[in-house]
């Protein structure tokens, strides 16, 4: 594809998936397409292992003059820590990924990192414009940890944040990548992988605890999960996070559904989408509704039994 534009602020943006979550990750992009400005340049960059080359040849059809599509392999790069990655139901290896990226892009000072079940619902260069002086990261509180008590406690008894306030969702991460590479976070993430593993959330809970004290909150509206709140209006809604179940590719009665069905049935992938809907059973749904239980269950377990004892040493 020629380039006319190669002036411009570029933005770069940073997805990871695996090759089943591509339908998903079209979404994405159409959605910050349709959001984006003439006057900036965005670099989309994939990071996978297992994407088919048919999957690439599609997503790669979203490029325009000023998006920019590049897939990034990670296999030999995880290759020596790939074991160490703990992962629980539907999640995969790819939500670690955003943890490598301050060494694996050192040309970079501050990057975007988005999961794929999202949609953008206003340019996302706002949120790349925020300033972060030497925090390490800007992104906002979880939804699900600000709502529940048995997550609230797990947040500062296990994951060791200060206050369960500041506990921050990593699916929207602004990520400045200069001071974490002053801060060595690679290295230190690596060397806690040998010594704690968290079964909750994973990856995020690794970065709250790493980065705690230098992360500053930007609004809810940026990271807005399907979860009813009175206080947050539609039209303010600046990004929606389908996080955990809350999948309108799976569930009818999914808050802020209608946006993602507006984004997904201008790409190509909306055919398989529907399929995936109308072929989602029962017995599916009813998983994933006691997978939320389950995870209560055993943020719980993790706060009653390992709690204070949980600590770098």
């Amino acid at each position: 594809m020629t380039r006319e534009m190669k002036n411009g602020r570029e933005i770069p943006v940073f997805f990871a998936v695996d090759d089943g979550y591509c339908p998903f990750l079209a979404v994405a992009i159409q959605s910050l397409i349709d959001n984006s400005s003439a006057d900036n340049r965005y670099l989309i960059k994939i990071l996978n292992t297992d994407i088919s080359n048919e999957n690439k040849r599609r997503i790669a059809k979203y490029e325009r003059d000023n998006v920019d599509i590049e897939f990034v392999d990670l296999n030999y790069y995880i290759q020596k820590v790939k074991d160490k990655l703990y992962t629980r139901d539907y999640y995969s290896k790819t939500t670690y990924f955003r943890l490598f990226l301050p060494n694996l892009y050192p040309q970079y000072d501050k990057v975007l990192y988005l999961d794929s079940d999202i949609v953008i619902l206003d340019d996302i260069a706002k949120l790349y414009n925020i300033e972060l002086g030497t925090d390490l990261v800007a992104a906002a509180p979880d939804d699900i940890i600000q709502f529940n008590e048995v997550f609230q406690v797990y947040a500062e008894k296990v994951v060791g944040v200060a206050d369960y306030r500041r506990y921050f969702n990593a699916g929207v991460l602004l990520m400045n990548l200069h001071e974490m590479r002053r801060f060595r976070f690679q290295e230190k993430f690596i060397y806690s992988l040998d010594r704690i593993t968290f079964a909750v959330a994973q990856d995020q809970d690794y970065l709250n605890r790493l980065c705690k004290g230098r992360v500053k909150l930007i609004e809810r509206t940026w990271n807005r999960m399907p979860i009813e709140d009175s206080k947050i209006r539609t039209e303010d809604v600046k990004l929606v996070h389908y996080n955990l179940a809350f999948k309108p590719w799976h569930f009818e009665d999914i808050l802020y559904k209608e946006f993602f069905w507006l984004y997904a049935q201008e790409t190509e992938f909306f055919d398989e989408i529907q399929s995936i809907r109308e072929s989602y059973t029962e017995e599916e749904r009813f998983r994933d509704n006691q997978s939320n239980e389950r995870l209560k269950r055993l943020a719980k377990k993790e706060s009653d039994c390992v709690g204070d004892d949980r600590r770098f040493r």
